[in-house]
């Protein structure tokens, strides 16, 4: 007698004996092409009352300052790693509110986006307070004297006083530099506790801007800490070549720092030692004046 063969299973049975997969099993399977608007805030630390909206926008806006000359949709895209679509919306927005003008092709910032400069000027005690002393301190020297505060990595230019001279040279308000390099950078950096110093110089690429540019972490601790002693900071052609500058911590009433003024001028114009016989003791007196004045 033939032993029976069993039949052969048919699709529809081999489907059935299949373990079933759920829609979530799917989901899990599928692979993850971009992370989620939580999932990012999460990896930047934002909390739960971050605008993601209002940062799109921000950074479609510094994105203007990195190209440097009207942006098409596809590069505006490309530079704040947003979609086309994202940014297409978010430069409209700006469009009707006044702060970028452009076709479907080309946008451009308008001069109404100063306005988000000026209510910081104008908001800022330190420019209110310090701006007449400046003023003061250029004509007496006979130089340009600026401002500068620390912003992460690099120093910003918030003040400027021009000298009573016809055509000088300074660095214009929202000027931006790495503070490793410029005296006034050096002079922010001070203000730091010593571990703090050490770990924001390891965490900072140390770019040389010119040949003459300190790039060796240690040495440059020590430079700082030499600003902490004498007071003051003398930075020779190490942000740009031919230039030296001469630099003193702006300090609130409690002994903060706050800010750095400087002095500077092209080594044909002036020595180091000149520098320091000459703006030292005027920087000194504006901080000096400016000391009680800041809350």
């Amino acid at each position: 007698m033939k032993k029976l063969q069993p039949k052969p299973k048919g699709r529809r049975q081999a489907a059935s004996l299949r373990p079933k997969t759920t829609t979530a099993d799917r989901v899990r399977s599928m692979p993850k092409l971009k992370r989620t608007d939580e999932e990012k805030k999460q990896a930047r630390g934002d909390g739960p009352e971050f605008v993601e909206a209002l940062d799109r926008g921000l950074r479609v806006i510094q994105a203007f300052s990195r190209e440097g000359r009207p942006m098409t949709l596809s590069k505006a895209a490309e530079l704040t790693g947003l979609a086309r679509a994202t940014v297409r919306r978010i430069l409209l927005t700006l469009k009707a509110s006044g702060l970028v003008h452009g076709d479907d092709r080309l946008f451009s910032l308008t001069p109404r986006v100063l306005l988000l400069a000026s209510s910081y000027l104008a908001s800022n005690q330190i420019n209110t307070v310090m701006q007449p002393l400046m003023d003061a301190t250029a004509a007496e020297a006979r130089e340009v004297c600026s401002l500068a505060v620390l912003d992460g990595d690099e120093v910003v230019f918030i003040a400027r006083a021009t000298a009573t001279r016809m055509f000088s040279t300074g660095l214009e308000i929202g000027y931006r530099l790495p503070a490793h390099c410029t005296s006034v950078g050096r002079a922010l950096l001070s203000r730091l506790p010593d571990d703090q110093l050490r770990q924001t110089i390891e965490r900072t690429e140390l770019k040389a801007m010119t040949p003459q540019t300190t790039t060796d972490k240690e040495a440059l601790i020590a430079a700082i800490d030499a600003v902490r002693s004498e007071g003051y900071s003398v930075v020779d052609g190490e942000a740009e070549h031919g230039f030296r500058s001469i630099s003193v911590p702006i300090r609130r009433y409690d002994g903060g720092i706050v800010a750095a003024a400087n002095i500077g001028g092209h080594v044909d114009r002036i020595t180091v030692d000149e520098m320091k016989e000459r703006f030292l003791p005027l920087l000194q007196q504006l901080a000096t004046t400016a000391q009680p004045l800041l809350v």
